[in-house]
């Protein structure tokens, strides 16, 4: 007869921790946490940290069961495709000995994540593999409730939206769009905000940056501060957490005083 051991069968476990601050992390996952074998981490080359580990500082997860993955912010999909089937076969291989693994992903699983590349990865490897994906909170939705700012109201479209580099494809996307998800933004963030001055909708519009963190920066209406942070951008205001909600209307109760 087979042993306990023997039998046991691995299984990875998405996981999506959350836009930064504490408590925002779904209890199925936490759940997930304290049953793992091992807890992969992603971190950017260019980041001293993981924000991902970060996210689950307050769960006091034992440091031999994280593993912490260096990924690129890699545009080339042969790159990426590369990094990845690594990446997968190595995450197959811990779970064909039996390991209950668990990936974390800042905000939602699935939410333009590296969660997302390496499952379609691993399932491409071994579509058999068993596996589940726990949602999480978006940053968008943290940065909305944060402002008390409506996503949607009535029958308004809104689209999530990674920054285009033409300021008149985003110009464009906020002329067709009811309401605009800014994402990914980057070195771009002056250029978005001269946008928003000349359509003259700054104060219909919010703005976050590493919710949850240090250095964190949330403007509830960019009115008082587009012009400023042309010139003058606060420190980490342009780093890859930074979200910002765009419309071109007011909301549908408005008044001077949510300006």
């Amino acid at each position: 007869m087979l042993n306990n051991e023997a039998q046991k069968t691995g299984k990875l476990i998405g996981i999506g921790v959350g836009p930064g601050p504490a408590g925002l992390i779904p209890v199925a996952a936490v759940n997930a946490i304290s049953v793992a074998d091992i807890v992969y981490a992603p971190r950017a080359k260019e980041s001293l940290n993981s924000v991902a580990k970060q996210c689950i500082a307050d769960l006091r997860v034992p440091p031999d069961k994280i593993r912490e993955i260096l990924y690129n912010m890699e545009t080339d999909r042969s790159c990426l495709q590369t990094c990845y089937e690594n990446l997968a076969q190595e995450i197959a291989a811990e779970i064909a000995g039996g390991k209950t693994v668990v990936y974390l992903t800042i905000g939602d699983t699935l939410t333009y994540s590296t969660y997302g590349y390496m499952l379609q990865a691993l399932l491409a490897f071994a579509p058999e593999i068993e596996h589940a994906t726990i949602p999480g909170i978006t940053s968008y939705a943290a940065v909305a409730a944060a402002i008390d700012w409506p996503l949607g109201q009535g029958k308004e479209r809104t689209l999530i939206l990674p920054c285009p580099n033409s300021i008149s494809e985003l110009q464009a996307e906020i002329e067709n769009h009811d309401v605009i998800v800014l994402m990914k933004i980057g070195h771009r963030l002056p250029m978005v905000l001269k946008l928003i001055d000349q359509l003259g909708i700054a104060s219909l519009c919010g703005f976050a940056s590493r919710l949850g963190f240090e250095n964190e920066l949330i403007i509830p209406r960019l009115t008082e501060c587009a012009k400023m942070l042309q010139s003058s951008l606060p420190d980490d205001a342009s780093n890859y957490l930074s979200t910002m909600l765009i419309r071109k209307t007011p909301f549908f109760f408005h008044s001077e005083a949510s300006h």
